[in-house]
């Protein structure tokens, strides 16, 4: 018998937060890429295209 409590211990634990966590990672992922491929564009040396990588990963923490 069921004492109303069996699907709890079935779910992950704080599923949503975790969620919330991974989308946050995904997207800072994504953001570092974008700008990566934009970088490549320019006529920027590779040290200065670095240094911009450096300081927008230290901006979005």
């Amino acid at each position: 018998m069921s004492d109303g409590n069996y699907n709890r211990n079935l779910l992950p634990y704080r599923d949503y937060q975790s969620g919330v966590r991974a989308g946050r990672a995904t997207m800072r992922t994504r953001a570092m890429e974008k700008l990566r491929e934009l970088l490549e564009k320019t006529d920027l040396s590779e040290e200065q295209q670095a240094e911009m990588l450096r300081e927008f990963h230290a901006a979005l923490k």
